[in-house]
């Protein structure tokens, strides 16, 4: 898969004067959700693990729509590094506006087949990690601040074995983003959480060997793209009298 960054003359200006903090920003969801956040004013921060070399070409198109940016090294199963995270961002674009939750990681396969291992790796990084950074997030937040969640159309509906262990971590975030709607709702603060369905990333290509499969689950027929769940997100960053709620962008996955 090729994936595009698109024009660097395309700037909306809806979050303009906003910082922007996406966890797991260097490919796929993220990279294409950092994009779009730029387009639409904000200086951006992302995290990676592994892809210094791809959230660094993050960075770069974001600097050439004008908008600042940085790469930051984050492991969301670590706690020091989920909350630092948040700190670095602040520290270096001057606060945080909007923290969208996208890091994560699956472990499918037969519930009696997964280790201690995979669900303390799981639930840290998809569950706790989302915890911890929503938390440092809110602390940094004044009125108008965004959290925006990225679960999984596995949390709606799954629609076969092997997927306990992913299903469970991210059907945690759906009571994570109400409860955070409303503790922080009286703060202006709002907090949302996005279930994407098969996605045409790297990571679940398109036109992999599973790729058809997936596409007949969904009412369209066909896989997503990074960038139409990037603008939900995009829209939600700018939203205010939305909250509390699970949207799904999963080609009626879940229908």
């Amino acid at each position: 898969m090729t994936t595009t960054y698109g024009s660097t003359t395309s700037t909306y200006g809806t979050l303009l004067g906003k910082v922007a903090l996406v966890t797991g920003g260097s490919r796929g969801i993220g990279a294409a959700t950092a994009l779009r956040l730029a387009r639409e004013g904000a200086d951006v921060a992302v995290t990676y693990v592994n892809g210094k070399e791809a959230a660094e070409e993050v960075v770069g198109a974001v600097q050439a729509l004008g908008r600042r940016a940085v790469a930051l090294r984050a492991d969301a199963g670590d706690a020091d590094e989920a909350e630092g995270a948040v700190g670095r961002t602040a520290e270096v674009l001057g606060g945080l506006d909007v923290l969208v939750n996208n890091a994560g990681v699956g472990v499918l396969g037969p519930l009696e087949g997964l280790s201690l291992a995979d669900v303390d790796r799981v639930l840290g990084v998809n569950v706790r990690g989302v915890f911890l950074t929503s938390r440092a997030a809110a602390v940094r937040m004044g009125a108008g601040g965004r959290i925006i969640t990225i679960g999984s159309c596995m949390a709606q509906h799954v629609p076969g074995p092997g997927g306990t262990l992913y299903a469970t971590s991210k059907s945690a975030l759906i009571g994570l983003t109400k409860a955070l709607a409303r503790e922080l709702g009286p703060r202006g603060i709002t907090a949302n959480i996005v279930h994407p369905g098969p996605i045409d990333t790297d990571m679940n290509p398109a036109d992999g060997p599973y790729a058809l499969g997936q596409a007949e689950m969904t009412a369209l027929g066909r896989f997503g793209t990074a960038e139409e769940v990037a603008g939900m997100v995009a829209y939600l960053a700018g939203a205010e009298y939305v909250t509390g709620t699970e949207f799904a962008v999963d080609g009626g996955h879940a229908a």
